[in-house]
C-alpha cells in the first residue's frame, strides 16, 4: 500500500511541475503580449514549482523572469506609477485595437468589460508606490 502512495505522490508532483512549466510559458509569452497578462500565470507557476519540487522551485525563483516580474510585487503587493501607466497603456492600445477589428458586438462588449476591470483593479487592489 506504502508504494502505491508513493507512486501516486511522484505523479502529483510530476504533474505539479508540468503544470509550472506550462504557466512559466505562457508568463514568458504573456511578457511580449500586452493582451496576456504576465504576473496572474506567473504566479500559478510558482504555486506548481512549490507543490511539485523544491529543486524546480528554487530554480524558477533564481530566474530573471521571476525577479523582473514576480519578486517585487509579491513581497510589497504594489507597482511604481509608471509601471502601473506602461501596462495600462500597452494593454489598453491592444484591446482597443482588437475591439475596433472586430465586428462581433458581444465581443467588443467584453472587450470594453475588460478595459474597465482593468483599470478598476489596478486603480483600488494594486497599491502605488513611488
Amino acid at each position: 500500500m506504502e508504494g502505491w502512495y508513493l507512486l501516486n505522490r511522484r505523479i502529483r508532483n510530476f504533474l505539479y511541475i508540468i503544470l509550472g512549466f506550462i504557466f512559466l510559458a505562457i508568463g514568458s509569452v504573456g511578457v511580449l503580449l500586452p493582451v496576456l497578462p504576465t504576473t496572474p500565470f506567473l504566479l500559478l507557476a510558482s504555486f506548481f514549482f512549490t507543490k511539485g519540487s523544491h529543486r524546480f522551485n528554487t530554480w524558477f525563483k533564481s530566474t530573471k523572469l521571476y525577479k523582473n516580474h514576480l519578486e517585487d510585487f509579491l513581497r510589497t503587493r504594489s507597482m511604481e506609477l509608471k509601471t502601473k501607466i506602461k501596462l495600462l497603456s500597452i494593454s489598453s492600445c491592444v484591446l482597443l485595437i482588437s475591439g475596433f477589428l472586430v465586428k462581433v458586438m458581444a465581443v467588443r462588449i467584453f472587450i470594453g468589460f475588460v478595459i474597465v476591470y482593468k483599470y478598476y483593479y489596478f486603480i483600488y487592489k494594486i497599491k502605488t508606490i513611488k
